[in-house]
């Protein structure tokens, strides 16, 4: 690592006992000299936040090195110094933890700027501060207070949170003058389901069931995220046959996913056709997907130290076909969604993220790799059976709709060929390996069709102490609020799909 920041980190305590990335462990003064450096060294990238009872937990990426970091600090009097002044993609983390863990976040005067307003707690919680040592009796809210409208000609626009169709629910502030936005806001937690504190004080097994139903979506990539965690933890090394069959369920979810959201950008672009052969070839994924492992999207197959169910012959047999039947048909709808005069005339220049401003949210993903940035978890920090499979991670420049467009059609076609190479060097064996009731911490990674999924649980007596998942569209909602600005209001639904940020995914 290199940078003052970095080298506070490098020389501070660290907890062996969080593997495979030991922690820096901080003092308040640790902390604000860490916060103090950071703005010097803009290759250390905030990954995420989350708390316990005593600490706060950040997750780091040093960008220069290809490193993984977490670094800790203890709340003092319920306060703890503000990361979101230096980098702003922990703002929502910090509303996140004081809704849940009652930490309020702090910024000495000439640091900048955060936002203290509420995020998950609409105030219906049985409790305040739910997940605290002493949670609080619920107090009547204050009516959630939106940024002001500005300028003379200014208007706000209100959208959901119920919607049209069938899509979760979140709510929407659009201002703008005449048709042109000036700021979009979100608003979110209308699904909060409390999954964190399902997850406490179950046995790693048993806490598997509510990591994967996160975000229905990413049900594999969450559950995976997960049980490299608690296999870190507990240094449980999942046998190979189960490696390739995680894998093969990652690659059909990142696959229909994709499918899904190019016939629906398509759509939104005025062109409605591709989404009923997109649709098509999906339900035979998904369906294929329930006769092989026994859901639609896979839930409760992937579990700590292997998979739940095997793949029989003539399962990975349905699933070849599957892969056969849309190999036959994509080329030629691929050419068709290349040339339509339509879509290139609808997508290109709109929504666009910077890569300047991808890095200083660490967007990963499409999102981050439509913008110039590489980042793909199955190549670093790498998980396996991905070290011992061809593919590629492709990348553009122009950070628009159209980008992010196209790399989801380029990352159809690699997870196509992912799965076939799986099925093809399947090897034989064990399912799972045994998970013995230990303890100790650790954090893992899957990349979702959205980007790295990250998970951190914290295990004593052979239960959850205490966990958190993060999605990786925490990261990508305040960029979907930035690509709004000066697009016109018709662009709201386009952009936002090509965007797909998870609602649940990031309402826990």
């Amino acid at each position: 690592m290199s940078g003052p920041a970095s080298e506070i980190l490098r020389t501070a305590p660290w907890s062996a006992r969080v593997r495979p990335w030991p922690r820096a462990e901080l003092d308040q003064a640790g902390w604000e000299a860490f916060l103090t450096a950071l703005p010097a060294e803009s290759g250390l990238e905030l990954l995420g936040m989350w708390a316990d009872q005593t600490h706060i937990y950040a997750l780091l990426h040093d960008d220069a090195e290809g490193l993984i970091q977490s670094a800790s600090v203890p709340v003092s009097e319920g306060t703890y110094l503000a990361i979101s002044p230096v980098r702003p993609g922990a703002a929502l983390f910090e509303r996140m933890i004081h809704d849940l863990w009652g930490h309020r976040a702090h910024s000495p005067r000439g640091w900048g700027a955060h936002d203290l307003r509420p995020w998950i707690d609409h105030g219906k919680f049985l409790t305040k501060a739910p997940m605290s040592a002493k949670p609080g009796s619920t107090e009547r809210p204050e009516a959630f207070q939106f940024l002001a409208v500005e300028g003379e000609d200014g208007h706000a626009l209100a959208v959901g949170p119920i919607h049209a169709g069938i899509i979760q629910a979140g709510h929407f502030r659009i201002h703008a003058v005449g048709e042109r936005v000036t700021r979009l806001e979100c608003r979110h937690g209308y699904t909060h389901k409390g999954t964190l504190s399902l997850m406490r004080g179950q046995s790693p097994r048993a806490a598997a069931r509510f990591a994967c139903r996160l975000a229905g979506d990413a049900a594999v990539a969450n559950a995976l995220a997960y049980a490299h965690a608690v296999e870190a933890a507990l240094d449980v090394a999942p046998p190979p046959r189960a490696q390739h069959l995680r894998a093969v369920m990652a690659e059909i979810e990142r696959l229909a996913n994709h499918l899904a959201d190019v016939g629906a950008i398509a759509n939104d672009a005025g062109f409605a056709w591709p989404a009923t052969r997109t649709g098509f070839h999906r339900e035979m994924f998904l369906r294929a997907a329930h006769n092989s492992f026994g859901h639609r999207l896979m839930m409760d197959a992937v579990i700590p130290g292997g998979v739940a169910v095997d793949l029989s012959t003539a399962a990975a047999d349905e699933i070849l076909r599957a892969c056969d039947a849309f190999s036959q048909e994509w080329p030629r709808l691929r050419e068709l969604l290349a040339n339509h005069t339509g879509l290139g005339d609808r997508m290109p220049g709109v929504g666009v993220v910077t890569r300047e401003r991808a890095a200083r949210f660490a967007a990963g993903g499409f999102v981050g790799r439509a913008s110039g940035r590489g980042q793909d978890a199955r190549r670093l920090p790498g998980y396996a059976p991905y070290d011992v499979l061809e593919f590629d991670v492709p990348v553009r420049e122009e950070g628009d709709v159209a980008a992010r467009f196209e790399l989801r059609i380029e990352e159809i076609y690699h997870a196509l060929q992912l799965i076939y190479q799986l099925l093809s060097t399947l090897p034989p064996g064990a399912l799972a390996a045994n998970v013995p009731a230990g303890e100790g911490e650790g954090i893992g990674v899957a990349e979702s069709f959205r980007g790295a999924a990250w998970c951190w649980v914290s295990i004593s007596g052979g239960q959850i102490v205490n966990c958190f998942i993060r999605d990786p569209s925490w990261l990508h909602w305040p960029l979907l609020e930035a690509a709004l600005q000066n697009a016109v209001v018709g662009d709201f639904p386009l952009i936002n799909k090509s965007f797909n940020a998870s609602y649940s995914g990031i309402d826990l």
